[in-house]
């Protein structure tokens, strides 16, 4: 099962043993059309109001999710560009999942990143998101191989929160007492 798929059946499972009022879904893909994004989440409740795009990493060989090489251009328009005018319009929160592979023996692990902080890192410049960056972000929980999804985890990638442009950073030492 890909990662997308066990996302899904994460997400819903979630859901029905919660009671939680929503549905996660995947769009049927079309060879000629960019997809929206990977998993899409309906429900009521804002927070589980969500549009979710998945990457899958071998982390023994990817030291960084690039944006170039890792995500898509289609029609001169950048994934991420495109995902983010959907989360807009939409009004989804976005996140971006990222399933890191390592390999026989050792076990998949995945980390859900707010949106907003991805496209911070894209709109910066930056060539795209580090292992460290990624894994400083909350995980998936895991049981007997499947993912799992919780209130808790949600919650706490909604209290995150970017930094404040609007916000000045003393550098060290700029507020000391003379």
């Amino acid at each position: 099962m890909n990662f997308e798929h066990a996302l899904v059946r994460a997400f819903n499972r979630f859901f029905e043993e919660a009671g939680v009022h929503a549905v996660a879904f995947r769009l049927k893909q079309s060879r000629f059309a960019p997809q929206v994004m990977d998993v899409l989440v309906d429900s009521r409740f804002p927070e589980y109001y969500l549009a979710v795009e998945c990457k899958s990493l071998d982390a023994r060989k990817a030291g960084c999710l690039y944006f170039r090489q890792h995500f898509s251009v289609a029609s001169g328009e950048h994934q991420l560009d495109r995902e983010d005018r959907f989360v807009q319009a939409s009004g989804r929160s976005g996140l971006l999942a990222v399933e890191l592979r390592w390999g026989g023996g050792r076990t998949k692990e995945a980390h859900m990143l707010p949106w907003t902080a991805v496209m911070d890192a894209y709109r910066s410049g930056q060539a795209g998101l580090t292992m460290e960056g990624i894994v400083s972000y909350p995980a998936l929980g895991r049981q007997a191989g499947q993912y799992l999804i919780s209130h808790e985890l949600i919650s706490r990638l909604h209290s995150i929160r970017p930094p404040d442009p609007q916000e000045e950073i003393e550098p060290d030492g700029a507020d000391a007492d003379w």
